[in-house]
C-alpha cells in the first residue's frame, strides 16, 4: 500500500511539473550549478533564503525523508521546492525545479540527446521507466556537474532537474 501512495505521490508531482511547460516571462533562467540554483544554493539556511524572498514560508516535507522534515516553494522566476532536513536551523538538502533554470542551455523541455551533447558524460538510468515513468540521466563532478534530470518517458522531454538528485516525493 505504501509503494503504491508513493507512485501516485509521484506521479502527480511529475503531472503538475510538466503541466505549464511554456514561460512567457522574459527573464533569463537561472544557472543550474552543482551547488544550487541560481542564488538557492545547497546548505544555506531557510532563513536566509527567506529574508532575500527566495523561497516562501516552511511547509511539511516528505513523509519519506523522516517525519521532521520540511521544504518551501522557490518563488519565481522559478518554480520547484528546496527541501531541507531536520536539523536546526534548516539548511538546504536538495533542491528540486520545474521551471525557470537551466545546466549549460539544457533545462525542462530538453531531450536526452541534448543533454548528452551539453554533458557528455552524462549517465542515463532507465530503472525508474516502469515504475515511475521517468528516466534519471545524472550528470557526474567529473562531468561537469552533481545533479539529475527527470525526462518523461511518453514525451522524451525534461519534466524536473534536481540538485543534487531528484527528490521521489513533492
Amino acid at each position: 500500500m505504501v509503494a503504491g501512495t508513493a507512485v501516485a505521490l509521484v506521479a502527480g508531482a511529475f503531472a503538475v511539473g510538466s503541466a505549464g511547460a511554456t514561460d512567457t516571462t522574459t527573464q533569463a533562467p537561472k544557472r543550474v550549478t552543482p551547488n544550487g540554483v541560481g542564488q538557492v544554493k545547497l546548505k544555506a539556511r531557510h532563513t536566509r533564503l527567506r529574508e532575500r524572498g527566495l523561497v516562501g514560508k516552511l511547509r511539511g516535507g516528505c513523509p519519506f525523508g523522516g517525519s521532521n522534515t520540511r521544504s518551501a516553494r522557490l518563488r519565481s522566476p522559478l518554480r520547484g521546492t528546496a527541501n531541507y532536513g531536520s536539523s536546526n536551523p534548516r539548511r538546504v538538502r536538495d533542491i528540486t525545479v520545474t521551471r525557470g533554470a537551466t545546466a549549460r542551455g539544457v533545462g525542462i523541455g530538453s531531450t536526452i540527446p541534448q543533454i548528452r551533447a551539453a554533458f557528455p558524460r552524462a549517465r542515463v538510468d532507465r530503472s525508474t521507466e516502469e515504475i515511475f515513468q521517468i528516466t534519471l540521466v545524472r550528470i557526474p563532478e567529473n562531468g561537469g556537474g552533481r545533479f539529475q534530470f527527470a525526462v518523461d518517458v511518453n514525451t522524451h522531454r525534461t519534466i524536473i532537474v534536481g540538485v543534487p538528485f531528484v527528490a521521489f516525493c513533492e
